[in-house]
């Protein structure tokens, strides 16, 4: 199998990472993910700057202990303005998910992720 893509995938729940790691495998992208907002940022721009770029980040919105998706997406725009977010959360009236466009997202996914849903939002992404 040709893989489709490359994601970066950041999110607290380890059970989060684990069944969307294996879900995203199972539909042909490489993922590879952190679990705060820092190490994403890391993460994003080491793969950047080797040349190996992600083509969507999914970002979980509120990370305890650690940055979540809405002060990530700012650096990573400042960073790199083509970048590809999606947000995640299992809120879907937080003003982040109701304007996601505004705070600079490509998309948006709700928890828990339908199959479907991740596979159409990187269909259109990528």
């Amino acid at each position: 199998m040709t893989v489709k893509g490359k994601v970066l995938l950041m999110d607290d729940e380890q059970i989060i990472l684990d069944v969307t790691q294996e879900v995203l495998n199972f539909l042909g992208y490489e993922v590879m993910f952190a679990r705060e907002g820092m190490a994403a940022i890391e993460l994003y721009k080491r793969e950047k700057g080797a040349g190996a770029p992600f083509d969507v980040v999914i970002l979980d919105l509120s990370v305890p202990d650690g940055m979540g998706g809405k002060e990530v997406i700012g650096l990573l725009k400042a960073f790199d303005p083509m970048v590809k977010a999606v947000v995640s959360t299992g809120y879907s009236n937080d003003p982040v998910v109701l304007d996601f466009a505004g705070y600079g997202f490509s998309g948006k996914l709700s928890k828990p992720y339908k199959i479907n849903d991740l596979k159409q939002i990187l269909e259109q992404l990528i």
